[in-house]
């Protein structure tokens, strides 16, 4: 097929953040039927690498097309799952008087309380995660592992050693997909060659830095689920919980995007030395923000596998993403549209 006159290459990098996920599904599917922008690199965590290597699989299998196909076919998979496995449902009623609202409903409270007295090796000694059967039964990963159509970066946390493990194309499985989504009250660490990994968002949610060193393009488009900012402080418990959540979750992006920040000015002041500047890549940062398109769901609803609430995740993806090319297309390969100083890296 023929490129666009105004062909755009860029690298995806797609935040985790459990049910929420379904709004990256819907940015990503906006820019697929868009046509104009090529992913030279993705990156992802947690439910950024469910979607990460469901869009790269489908990429190499079936193009745009059969990439738009397997990510609904994957939320569609993962919201039938949930109707037998999710133990965090609402019950009619509730899903009536609080809507969205999961941390009102009684098995969401139990849930919580159970994994605050038990830990997965009691609650689930089996390791049963039915994300291992979805993932296998959409990716053939030895399929993937050969994918020369873009780079995959999936972010784990080494429980041992606390760093950042990144899996890159060849080295995924869905071992190391499931590890990258392994949170701990939840599900046993993940073992893979002898060492154990955690949920990837403790260290990395998503990893940039691959972008530095092993692609060409200098435009990255993180893909955000977690909300940098709110509006008012948290006053409840459960808001409380809800912002540590988030938090705690963007901590490792943000240190990233200070990094960022700081080579940007080293080079604008012209700082490095003449023999040190072709090791340096001026990135151009753009992000497709959650603040205001999640701002009324808490992180409750993460645990919501109710297929109508994805898909209301997804249209606001769909909605998100249509304003951003709209705003900012333009700026690919040419200059950022996120001011890091004034919206990212508050000093």
């Amino acid at each position: 097929m023929a490129k666009p006159e105004n062909f755009k290459l860029i690298n995806l990098a797609i935040q985790g953040g459990g049910a929420h996920g379904a709004f990256a599904w819907g940015v990503i599917d906006r820019l697929l039927e868009d046509g104009r922008i090529h992913l030279e690199g993705i990156s992802g965590t947690s439910a950024g690498s469910m979607n990460a290597v469901v869009l790269a699989y489908g990429l190499l299998v079936g193009g745009r097309e059969g990439a738009r196909e397997k990510l609904r076919n994957f939320w569609q998979d993962v919201s039938k799952s949930g109707k037998l496995y999710n133990p965090c449902q609402q019950l009619p009623w509730e899903k009536f008087w609080y809507g969205n609202n999961m941390e009102h409903a009684i098995f969401y409270q139990m849930f919580q309380a159970m994994t605050h007295w038990f830990s997965p090796y009691q609650l689930n000694p089996q390791d049963f995660n039915p994300l291992k059967d979805i993932l296998e039964a959409n990716v053939d990963f030895d399929r993937l592992n050969d994918c020369q159509i873009t780079k995959l970066f999936l972010s784990a946390t080494n429980v041992r050693t606390g760093q950042v493990k990144v899996f890159r194309t060849e080295e995924i499985t869905a071992q190391s997909t499931l590890a990258s989504a392994c949170l701990p009250d939840i599900f046993k660490a993940v073992e893979i060659d002898g060492e154990y990994y955690w949920d990837g968002g403790y260290s990395g949610n998503p990893v940039l830095f691959p972008f530095f060193y092993h692609v060409e393009s200098s435009d990255i488009m993180i893909i955000h689920v977690n909300p940098i900012e709110r509006s008012a402080p948290p006053m409840l418990p459960s808001e409380i919980f809800n912002r540590v959540n988030e938090i705690s979750f963007n901590s490792a992006l943000l240190k990233e995007f200070r990094a960022i920040d700081f080579v940007h000015k080293l080079m604008d002041k012209d700082w490095i030395k003449e023999e040190y500047k072709e090791k340096f890549k001026y990135i151009f940062l753009h992000s497709v923000s959650a603040d205001k398109a999640l701002a009324d769901l808490s992180a409750a609803s993460k645990f919501s596998s109710d297929w109508d609430f994805l898909l209301m995740l997804y249209n606001r993806g769909r909605a998100k993403m249509s304003e951003w090319l709209y705003r900012h297309f333009d700026n690919l390969g040419k200059r950022s549209s996120v001011n890091l100083d004034e919206k990212l890296v508050k000093k």
